[in-house]
């Protein structure tokens, strides 16, 4: 065993590690274990990708594993799609979110579509990495939030991690599914730090599985990937309000975990959802519309949302206004119609949260 690939002892305790070094050791341990898995994208070989993900991995793997493509997104994806069709495991990085939509062609016309085109007999195991969503500075092309085009295409797994143990999870469940998955890495997460061993990575739930973040009764925050922090800090935030808030992190948007989702809400009676994307056509309104549909007769107040505005991408200074906020989230929780919480007793009117 070479010093290159040699493990830290499995009785090694959890460090503080980043999403960015959790989503190398994913794709490390992935390219280890099957040799039909395959990157190829803009500077994923020599450089590491922008942001360093595949670092090192040209090194360890060989340049025919780790392999750096023209800047052609369209060919990118389709070179990945006749991979797959012939038995390999291809993981494509698109360099920014913005940067994908020259491949978007490739994605709907034939990624999603030929297990279906082929009764099920020719699975497309490809794993499309996204790196997506604002809060680094980035201009134009380099921040946007596009899952809801992913979403709204039949054929596609969409998934999302928000903390470090998920990125590595969910990254190698993505690449050992049949099924397509875009996988969005939220860019101003790649630095978060947790406690996390990458020679015993903790077990996560698995694609189509959400999870509850932080238990409340008052109401519920539905969010996924880069918002996640920012319900947490508004959950806590809202203590002093009076609220307990309960956040679900989706993790996965394609499949939806109604189950987790609707039982938060029917507890708590009063929903928000929180995401970077533009509100109109958004994923928080096929959100919404499903806890409407499921949990009706358990609602206290209308579903509402905290989302980008309907505008594109705004310049680096400007972009703390659009993304959402504690402040906006907390006036948003205010307006879910406490007064319906104040009963008539035999005093008179009592008032209660």
């Amino acid at each position: 065993m070479t010093t290159a690939t040699r493990r830290p002892p499995k009785s090694a305790p959890a460090k503080p590690a980043t999403m960015a070094q959790a989503l190398n050791s994913a794709l490390r341990d992935a390219l280890r274990e099957d040799p039909t898995v395959h990157i190829l994208g803009e500077d994923v070989g020599a450089l590491g990708g922008v942001f360093r993900i595949t670092d090192g991995l040209a090194g360890e793997f060989g340049e025919s594993r780790c392999t750096d493509t023209p800047l052609a997104e369209a060919g990118i994806l389709g070179t990945a799609v006749g991979m797959a069709m012939y038995g390999l495991r291809p993981v494509v990085e698109m360099q920014f979110d913005a940067f994908a939509y020259p491949a978007f062609e490739q994605l709907i016309s034939h990624v999603s579509r030929m297990r279906n085109r082929t009764r099920g007999a020719m699975p497309l195991p490809i794993t499309i990495r996204v790196p997506y969503g604002g809060g680094i500075g980035g201009v134009e092309h380099h921040s946007d939030s596009s899952e809801a085009y992913y979403l709204h295409t039949p054929g596609l797994h969409v998934v999302t991690p928000a903390t470090v143990a998920d990125a590595y999870g969910l990254l190698r469940a993505s690449i050992a599914s049949d099924d397509p998955v875009v996988f969005l890495e939220p860019k101003r997460l790649y630095w978060s730090k947790a406690g996390w061993s990458a020679a015993e990575p903790e077990a996560v739930p698995p694609i189509g599985r959400a999870a509850v973040r932080r238990t409340g009764h008052s109401a519920t925050l539905v969010t996924y990937g880069p918002s996640l922090p920012v319900c947490l800090e508004a959950a806590e935030a809202a203590c002093e309000e009076g609220w307990e808030l309960e956040v679900v992190d989706m993790r996965s948007l394609v499949p939806f975990d109604d189950e987790t989702v609707c039982a938060s809400v029917r507890r708590t009676g009063r929903a928000v959802v929180v995401h970077e994307s533009q509100g109109f056509g958004g994923s928080g309104g096929e959100i919404a519309a499903r806890i409407s549909e499921r949990c009706f007769h358990h609602l206290e107040a209308p579903v509402l949302r905290v989302a980008g505005f309907d505008i594109p991408y705004p310049p680096p200074m400007l972009e703390r206004h659009h993304l959402p906020s504690v402040d906006r989230i907390l006036d948003t929780v205010a307006r879910l119609q406490w007064e319906s919480e104040v009963t008539i007793g035999s005093g008179g009117a009592e008032g209660g949260r």
